[in-house]
């Protein structure tokens, strides 16, 4: 049988291994920031009737601007974002992907600010593009003058501000956002993945694009829409930046069975973000009573919760699995991440950290400034 060594794989990927959080069968899966509750009845039918529709002329190629769908997600989005300024994709990591193909490549460089979402090195390396890991501090935040003086040493084309931020949860402050805008050489993505989830008060990038034609906005429908299966990511920027993107992007890249799912989705938006507050709370109730408990826990604008385990975090990550509890071994030694599910699920994830607690499992640690 011939192994993947035998193949004239290219030298860069050698002894590399594929993106995925590992798939196991436990009755509490919080690893992947999916969204706990499943699709209502009325949208499950709207959705179900939009798909039929087009099932008879799956015969022909599906509308390749998805032109319909992109006015529907500047709907959405407002901000005064019409259909031009906006591009949809199978998953916010194929718009990036794009990009990347679009304005990296061969000879280019891309930073993040890490630890940051663990796919950036994979968009990478798999358009060519060198990818610069910039750093955090060591709470995890970041200020304009650390952003900037990295930028202006690196001089990164392409440039990604994870807003809040994978794996941390942290949304940027805006000034960081203006200040890197200010100085970049280059084209400036914010990832807004978990906007949906953030804070009161939080700013999005969306209210910055105008007058900024380098910046680009990414979002999904995976997360507050409860539509991971669905596989529809998508980006706001100056029409020039779609333009651009659709030189690279693959012939009729997105089905029509796609395009209809997610415009009945779209349609039943309210429907579906209805389930956003809960998991909010959820998200807020965990941070809460891991900080009561004594550990160190990020603050947190997204949908999931990074918080100190302290020692080997893969030690707490099978204790955790042996009480039934599946959570997301990021790699950041001593951190664990968890995502905010139904009530039902921060129960048994309480009460499974609770046991190991008192274990002897996990050892509180000393809180650097900044961190809560």
């Amino acid at each position: 049988m011939t192994g993947l060594d035998d193949l004239p794989i290219r030298d860069d990927l050698r002894g590399r291994s594929p993106y995925g959080a590992p798939q196991l069968d436990v009755p509490v899966r919080l690893n992947t920031n999916e969204n706990s509750y499943p699709v209502p009845e009325p949208v499950v039918e709207a959705i179900g009737k939009a798909v039929v529709a087009e099932l008879r002329d799956l015969n022909r190629y599906p509308d390749r601007d998805a032109r319909a769908l992109r006015a529907d997600l500047a709907g959405y989005l407002g901000h005064g974002l019409t259909g031009d300024g906006v591009w949809a994709a199978n998953g916010s990591n194929e718009i990036q992907q794009q990009l990347l193909q679009a304005f990296g490549g061969p000879g280019r460089t891309v930073l993040g600010f890490t630890p940051a979402y663990s796919m950036y090195p994979l968009l990478a390396l798999g358009t060519g593009t060198r990818w610069v890991p910039a750093r955090r501090g060591v709470d995890f935040g970041l200020t304009a003058d650390e952003a900037v003086a990295q930028v202006r040493e690196h001089r990164p084309d392409v440039i990604f501000l994870c807003s809040p931020n994978n794996p941390t949860g942290t949304a940027l402050d805006p000034a960081v956002i203006a200040a890197v805008l200010d100085v970049a050489p280059g084209m400036v993505v914010v990832d807004e993945a978990y906007a949906e989830f953030a804070r009161p008060g939080t700013v999005s990038a969306l209210a910055v694009l105008p007058g900024h034609p380098r910046l680009v906005v990414t979002r999904t429908m995976s997360k507050a829409f409860g539509f991971a299966g669905g596989r529809l990511g998508y980006l706001a920027a100056d029409p020039a930046v779609v333009d651009a993107v659709q030189l690279v992007r693959l012939p009729y890249h997105l089905s029509a069975l796609t395009q209809a799912a997610a415009r009945a989705a779209l349609a039943h938006r309210d429907t579906l973000l209805g389930t956003v507050s809960a998991i909010m709370e959820q998200r807020d109730r965990i941070v809460t009573e891991l900080r009561r408990r004594g550990l160190r826990v990020a603050d947190s604008d997204a949908n999931f919760v990074l918080y100190e385990v302290g020692g080997d975090q893969s030690v707490a990550w099978r204790a955790l699995l042996e009480q039934g509890v599946l959570v997301r071994d990021v790699g950041l030694p001593g951190w664990l991440r968890v995502t905010a599910g139904n009530p039902a699920e921060t129960d048994a994830f309480l009460d499974a950290m609770q046991t190991i607690q008192s274990a002897g499992a996990l050892a509180p640690q000393p809180r650097p400034k900044g961190t809560r």
